[in-house]
């Protein structure tokens, strides 16, 4: 999962990069937008495969109830939002979609979400 955080935040960092020049009215700087999708998108399945993977542990590796723990919690809703931002972030590359905006703060708010779980999940360390 530290892999699956460090691509989020390189990923938003370069968002950011991309959202700052945008409101100044500047272009693209070249390659940004491929380094982004770079990062954001084996961050993204990353994260997905540690949304299931967390879950199963718990219940098979743990003898634990499944999102019992606040860590779990969390996790559940970051992913949520990361998988809904990865969603809106393919339709604006495809060009179905132009909600930019709506893309940005839905990654902002998973990778907030995100720290938070992990930081929750020190204490289920062995």
């Amino acid at each position: 999962m530290l892999l699956a955080l460090a691509g989020v935040a390189m990923a938003l960092r370069v968002g950011l990069v991309m959202r700052r020049r945008r409101q100044r009215g500047a272009g693209k700087a070249p390659g940004q937008l491929a380094r982004h999708m770079a990062w954001g998108r084996p961050a993204v399945l990353l994260a997905g495969f540690g949304l299931l993977s967390g879950p199963l542990s718990a219940v098979f590796l743990r003898n634990w109830e499944p999102l019992q723990t606040l860590h779990g919690w969390l996790a559940l809703v970051a992913g949520a939002l990361l998988l809904a931002a990865g969603f809106v972030g393919w339709k604006l590359s495809q060009g179905k979609s132009r909600a930019v905006e709506a893309h940005g703060r839905l990654a902002v708010l998973a990778a907030l979400l995100a720290g938070l779980a992990a930081f929750a999940g020190f204490v289920l360390l062995p």
